[in-house]
């Protein structure tokens, strides 16, 4: 699965989680840039993310990310690992 395809998944994410039809995920986007993106829709986001990819995260490397952009690195690196 290529980096677009990720995008385009993730969007997909936060469009359920934020209620919103409108976002689209970016690469740098981050949690300041929406103001739903709170603690709480930070694990729905993960969790969503593991299960549509079948992929686990530890806590360190989610705590590491900055944006989305790295966020989808991340997914890609661990999808081709598996």
């Amino acid at each position: 699965m290529d980096e677009q395809h990720v995008y385009a998944a993730l969007t997909e994410i936060f469009r359920e989680i934020f209620d919103d039809p409108e976002i689209v995920a970016a690469p740098e986007m981050s949690a300041k840039d929406v103001p739903e993106w709170d603690s709480f829709n930070h694990i729905n986001i993960v969790v969503a993310a593991e299960m549509r990819f079948g992929i686990k995260f530890r806590a360190a490397e989610i705590d590491n990310l900055r944006n989305v952009g790295e966020f989808v690195a991340l997914i890609t690196r661990k999808r081709e690992a598996a």
